[in-house]
């Protein structure tokens, strides 16, 4: 099956699996099985504590079928989102280019070692449709459209999803230690619209970024997951390395898309992240927190 035969009428990856708000109830797992949404026993923390082949088995032994009112949410329910950057060339270069501390981003970019950071808890993820944050203090702010790796608790890979990894580019560059300011606030990190499991598609992935503004597309850029640095393996074990995932996690692999220096993202901005085989992620963009130096940025 080509990965265009996978995509439902709906939009729905065939196979792909969703967390789902049914009728305004409580959130529920369900996977897509030809033109249907099958209920899943209990949550992706389940799935992601077993063993691939035992994860499978569970995914395909859903058999009833669920109607009504579906709203889409991020689909995490227990996990950690964690960042890998600096694993295209292009991030790198035009990290560089906007860092006072340019050599960091070089000597990272080649070392054995890769760039791992904590990006958000599951809670502060933001789903499809959901808006995503630019800072009050800042005044240069672009979404990063990423492959999100889907891991288990073992490390082994589980399967993929849209990510889309908000970031404020005039904090970080004023100084890299000031990453996690730059990288983790309100509604910082969007995820979605589904998870595909390995078995259900395979990489590399071309990756697409489209950016609404007023209804008129104000940029627009592609890559492929094919020129990512560095292998879903290699980054899982160094995740891995010190600090146990129990619910499984979800890691970012970094950007390749990287919109000009001239671009910053505004309110009411509309971000659309497609990945061919496994979904569009589209949000608006809204302002967020204040600025503690008692003056507007650029974006309020």
């Amino acid at each position: 099956m080509s990965r265009t035969e996978s995509v439902q009428e709906d939009g729905v990856v065939e196979g792909s699996i969703r967390r789902v708000l049914i009728d305004g109830g409580a959130p529920r797992w369900v996977v897509r099985r030809g033109s249907e949404d099958l209920l899943l026993e209990g949550g992706l923390a389940d799935l992601l504590r077993l063993p691939l082949d035992d994860a499978r088995a569970l995914v395909e032994q859903a058999d009833r079928p669920v109607s009504g009112d579906l709203r889409v949410l991020a689909p995490v329910d227990e996990q950690e989102v964690w960042a890998a950057g600096v694993t295209y060339e292009r991030s790198r270069d035009e990290r560089m280019a906007e860092s006072s501390e340019a050599s960091v981003y070089d000597r990272v970019y080649a070392a054995e070692r890769p760039e791992v950071f904590f990006k958000s808890t599951a809670a502060r993820a933001v789903g499809p449709g959901e808006p995503v944050g630019i800072r009050a203090d800042s005044d240069w702010d672009v979404p990063e459209p990423e492959l999100a790796l889907v891991l288990a608790s073992s490390g082994e890979l589980f399967g993929w999803t849209v990510g889309d990894d908000m970031s404020s580019r005039s904090i970080e560059g004023d100084n890299p230690l000031y990453l996690p300011q730059a990288k983790v606030y309100e509604a910082a990190c969007a995820l979605g619209p589904a998870i595909v499991p390995v078995w259900a598609a395979e990489a590399p992935f071309d990756i697409a970024l489209s950016i609404l503004r007023d209804g008129d597309e104000v940029f627009a850029g592609a890559a492929s997951s094919a020129s990512i640095t560095r292998s879903a393996e290699d980054l899982s074990a160094w995740l891995f390395a010190a600090l146990p995932f129990p619910a499984g996690v979800v890691l970012l692999t970094g950007t390749g898309v990287v919109p000009p220096e001239s671009f910053t993202l505004a309110a009411g901005d509309v971000v659309r992240v497609t990945i061919d085989g496994l979904g569009t992620l589209e949000n608006p963009v809204r302002v967020v927190g204040s600025d503690p130096r008692g003056r507007a940025g650029r974006n309020t």
